[in-house]
């Protein structure tokens, strides 16, 4: 089923100087389910892209469907994980979460409910012992859970995420990837994430988009990766099917995508 579509989508920035042309013909599918990475240079898009899909942004032309419905704006039914977590420092873990529990099931949940759905989620994310904890008392890895189980919590049926681990160093992102996977695992939920990392978009992924240069960017190729899951990164090592998906990402990046600057 499809569930997210874009079709002929264009975005162009009105500057001081003149126009700047960001995405041209972009044309996209993802089915209910599926977990989707974007992959490109600095410079491609890729978040002007999810910005699209969240509603924060409109398209200069073409048109968004999410669930059969035209995106016209931020909706409940999408919810955006940021590279800086964007806890509010005067709140509590449980009350960060609590917050966007509060605002969209005010009127179907009661208070009791509301209560057991916020700890259910951060439950998820494994910090359900740093309930009364504030930001400034946590990790980054912590600070960027709490972020993933607040955007959970809205219960969104499409999860974007835009570069939701590259301020964390190599471990603590290794562990919120596998976090990731396993939420995925349990949730079936449909996510769209923003990556830099090519070995961390074949690692979480069913499909691997690999956006063209910038300006007027667009949808260069697509790698549909074949790995059963769940997915253990140790035995991924030396698969060969895993290297021959990270192999295919690579070409197109730093051979059929070279930067200007390297190619001279």
């Amino acid at each position: 089923m499809k569930y997210l579509q874009l079709e002929k989508v264009e975005m162009v920035f009105d500057t001081r100087r003149s126009r700047f042309h960001a995405l041209r013909d972009i044309n996209l599918s993802v089915e209910q389910g599926e977990f989707v990475s974007i992959i490109g240079h600095s410079g491609c898009g890729k978040s002007t892209l999810l910005n699209l899909v969240a509603g924060l942004i409109m398209p200069s032309s073409g048109a968004m469907l999410c669930a059969g419905r035209e995106i016209v704006g931020p909706g409940p039914e999408r919810s955006m994980v940021f590279q800086n977590h964007s806890l509010l420092p005067w709140l509590t873990v449980y009350e960060n979460v609590r917050l966007g529990v509060d605002k969209v099931f005010g009127s179907t949940k009661n208070k009791q409910q509301r209560d057991e759905w916020t700890r259910e989620n951060l439950a998820l994310v494994h910090m359900e012992h740093a309930l009364n904890k504030r930001p400034p008392e946590i990790s980054g890895g912590m600070k960027q859970r709490v972020g993933i189980a607040r955007a959970l919590a809205m219960e969104p049926k499409l999860l974007l995420m835009d570069e939701p681990f590259g301020a964390l160093d190599a471990l603590t992102r290794a562990s919120l990837q596998d976090a990731v996977m396993e939420i995925h695992g349990r949730l079936k939920n449909t996510v769209l994430m923003v990556t830099h990392d090519v070995d961390e978009a074949v690692l979480l992924s069913d499909r691997i988009i690999m956006m063209t240069n910038g300006p007027a960017a667009t949808i260069g190729e697509i790698v549909e990766v074949k790995l059963p899951r769940p997915r253990k990164r140790v035995e991924l090592a030396d698969d060969p099917a895993y290297n021959q998906h990270r192999a295919a990402v690579l070409k197109f990046l730093y051979q059929r995508q070279r930067r200007p600057e390297e190619a001279a």
